[in-house]
């Protein structure tokens, strides 16, 4: 801590009274002590009030007079140290000093027989009294009281309360701490500022040497600012995460097992695959017929929208058993022509196919060849086609705008038919929802299996059936053909030997049977060698019931 006190004297007939006066050759600080030595003695007289207080009756007037105590510490030792200037070519030197014992208690001693005891306690506040804030009055003989007051910000007042009183009031030792915390806390942000905190000290020495009428005066002021400010934004976000629980798994996941006929043989000969739109319209292959229709929803009059009834062919308008169907976005209808080795694509409603992947009529096991084409799949961009090659025991994936004769590539099986999990055996079925799964799902006809294959990767998995093995039971298949995956990649599997569709829950070999009863049957709860597979917008399950030449219905429960 720092404090100063100036010292004003003003001398009346007590002092007149002095006739002289130690001179000190060096005033020395050491540690907080003061080290006088003596050496002559001059004569001055002290009467008139100077510019700070101090009074002379001599002839000569007093030439810039100046008496400063300064007490600089840290510590609880204080050193002080007073100087006068010269009067009349005579220098007399004034030495007080001050040491602050452990007690915190001050002498003050001049050799003009003033004598003022001060306390300083640790707070910063000198005082004689039971206040921490004020230092009381002492009386010290009959030349003078000497009043010293420190408030606690640092100010210094000295009243001389003789004949003449002045009252100095000055800062010497400010602290300014201004302390600003705001904390905002949202659900959005928060701000804190932290304290800025001023720090002004001032000191001020004079040192006076006995043998110079000269006095040098140094005054040094230091100001440190320190200024923190911390923004800490949280931003905080609620979100509400809504889990669907796959309802294959709480066995709430079922179909009316009566089913609805939808068309029958009125119109249909040999219905093998189907597709839906978005706007729930049904596409389906008739293949014996070698026709493609659509039945819109609600409908009950199916249209014929490719192929000429009854007529096979290989001509641009001809069919040689469809198979599998798609539409794409555009309105562009894509059929796999069985016995003609290609892949047909019918644009705004043409009824003139073009090939746009294999070579008409020309079977083969080259990249830009099929052999008994069935089933396809396509990607939800809508850039790639995935195809079963039946007899190469393969899966063929081109590009939309392909071309014929343009190279396919084998992304799965290849490897000759077989029931290892690099082979495949007569591919059938395919499904393919890549923003939920990477794998394509794949039934082996003649494999009575399901395996799952990463587009590209040198072999799959099973994970329904048993390979090469056909069975009826929960856990078998019986030459599978079309097969559909869900959103929770349930898989329902057309078991088409056993006369019935398999529903394997997500990462379960035991299946449920959700529409026929395994045999082989033309009632509403039967079916006859199914074959295809679709779903509507609501989850309505249709199943061509291809030996009962009907495309039946079951309803969502």
């Amino acid at each position: 801590m720092f404090f100063a006190i100036l010292v004003n004297l003003a001398t009346d007939d007590a002092y007149a009274n002095l006739t002289s006066a130690p001179i000190l050759a060096t005033t020395t600080h050491i540690d907080s002590t003061i080290s006088i030595s003596s050496d002559t003695t001059k004569t001055s007289t002290i009467s008139n009030s100077d510019v700070i207080g101090l009074t002379s009756n001599s002839t000569t007037s007093i030439s810039t007079t100046t008496m400063v105590s300064t007490i600089s510490t840290t510590v609880s030792t204080i050193t002080t140290t007073i100087a006068s200037d010269t009067i009349n070519n005579t220098t007399a030197i004034l030495t007080t000093s001050i040491t602050a014992t452990s007690s915190s208690t001050s002498m003050i001693t001049s050799d003009i027989g003033d004598t003022v005891t001060a306390t300083s306690n640790t707070d910063s506040t000198a005082t004689t009294s039971t206040s921490t804030d004020i230092l009381s009055p002492i009386t010290s003989g009959a030349n003078g009281i000497s009043t010293i007051t420190t408030n606690a910000e640092g100010t210094s007042t000295t009243t001389s309360n003789t004949d003449s009183a002045t009252t100095n009031t000055t800062s010497t030792d400010t602290t300014t701490t201004t302390s600003s915390s705001t904390t905002t806390d949202t659900t959005s942000s928060s701000t804190t500022s932290s304290t800025t905190t001023t720090e002004t000290t001032s000191s001020s020495t004079t040192t006076t040497t006995s043998l110079s009428t000269s006095t040098t005066t140094t005054t040094s002021s230091t100001t440190q600012t320190t200024t923190s400010s911390t923004t800490t934004t949280t931003t905080s976000s609620t979100s509400t995460t809504t889990t669907t629980i796959n309802p294959c798994t709480i066995n709430n996941y079922r179909w009316n097992t009566t089913g609805i006929t939808v068309l029958d043989i009125s119109f249909l000969y040999y219905p093998t695959d189907m597709y839906f739109d978005p706007n729930d319209t049904l596409y389906i292959v008739d293949e014996l017929n070698q026709i493609i229709y659509k039945l819109l929803k609600n409908a009950s009059i199916p249209t014929r929208i490719a192929g000429l009834l009854l007529s096979a062919g290989s001509n641009a308008s001809q069919f040689s058993t469809p198979q599998g169907v798609y539409v794409d976005s555009k309105g562009s209808l894509y059929v796999t022509d069985y016995y003609n080795s290609r892949v047909q694509k019918f644009v705004n409603g043409s009824t003139l196919g073009i090939t746009m992947a294999g070579i008409n009529s020309s079977a083969g096991a080259a990249l830009n060849q099929f052999n008994g084409l069935r089933y396809f799949a396509v990607d939800v961009t809508e850039t790639y086609m995935y195809f079963t090659d039946y007899n190469n025991n393969r899966i063929m994936s081109y590009q939309m705008n392909s071309t014929t004769g343009t190279n396919g590539q084998i992304v799965a099986g290849g490897a000759g038919a077989g029931n290892t999990n690099t082979q495949l055996n007569s591919p059938w079925g395919i499904s393919y929802l890549p923003t939920i799964s990477n794998y394509l799902y794949i039934t082996n006809n003649n494999g009575h299996s399901v395996m799952r294959w990463i587009p590209g990767a040198s072999s799959g998995q099973f994970i329904a059936g048993t390979p090469g093995t056909s069975g009826s039971n929960a856990a078998s298949l019986n030459t599978p053909a079309g097969i559909r995956v869900d959103r929770f990649l349930n898989m329902f599997i057309v078991d088409y030997g056993n006369h019935r569709v398999q529903m394997f829950c997500y990462n379960n070999t035991t299946a449920t049977t959700i529409a026929g009863t395994g045999t082989a049957g033309n009632s509403a709860t039967q079916l006859n060698a199914p074959k295809g597979i679709a779903f509507d917008s609501s989850m309505n399950l249709y199943i061509s019931d291809t030996g009962n030449r009907r495309i039946q219905k079951f309803v969502k429960l």
